[in-house]
C-alpha cells in the first residue's frame, strides 16, 4: 500500500475505531490519549459524538465528524494503528516516533541517517526494528526538544 487509505470506519466503546483498509488490513486504534493532546479533538469526548465517525464514500483519506468539521487522515491513523498494535516494543517505539513527530518517511530516514527503503522495511513490519533503531529514535526526541 503506497498511501494509506479506508474503505470504511467503526466507532467503538472506549474513544476506539476499527479502521479497514483497501488493502483489507483491519486495525484497532484508540484516541482516547490524543484528547490531551490535541484540544481540536475535544469535542470528541461525548461518546454520542464520537460514535458519528464516518468515512467518506469514495474518499477514505480520513475519518471524519462533519458536523464537528473534525477530520483525521488515514495515514496518521495507520501509524498510530501500526503502533498501538506493534508486536515488539522497538517497532512500537519506531511507528510512535514516526507518528508523533508526523514524520513522514523520508524524513524519517533522513533523521536517522537511513534509507527509505529501510524505513519502509520497518514500517511495514517487513523487518524487524533493532534495539538501536528504537534508541535513535528517543535520542532524536530529545536532541530535538533541547534545541531553542
Amino acid at each position: 500500500m503506497k498511501r494509506p487509505r479506508l474503505l470504511e470506519v467503526q466507532a467503538l466503546p472506549g474513544y476506539r475505531l476499527r479502521l479497514m483498509f483497501v488493502d483489507s488490513s483491519v486495525y484497532t486504534v484508540s484516541l482516547a490519549d490524543a484528547f490531551d493532546k490535541f484540544p481540536g479533538l475535544a469535542p470528541l469526548r461525548d461518546p454520542q459524538v464520537f460514535a458519528q465517525a464516518c468515512v467518506i464514500e469514495g474518499e477514505g483519506w480520513t475519518v471524519e465528524w462533519p458536523e464537528q468539521d473534525i477530520q483525521i487522515g488515514a495515514d496518521t491513523l495507520w501509524l498510530d494503528a501500526r503502533a498501538q498494535n506493534a508486536v515488539d516494543e522497538n517497532t512500537r517505539i519506531f511507528m510512535q516516533w514516526r507518528s508523533e513527530n508526523a514524520l513522514t518517511l523520508p524524513q524519517a530516514a533522513k533523521a536517522l541517517g537511513m534509507t527509505v527503503r529501510t524505513m519502509s522495511a520497518y514500517g511495514t513490519g517487513e523487518r524487524p526494528v533493532p534495539r538501536y533503531v528504537a534508541l535513535a529514535c528517543k535520542g532524536w526526541e530529545a536532541e530535538q526538544h533541547t534545541r531553542p
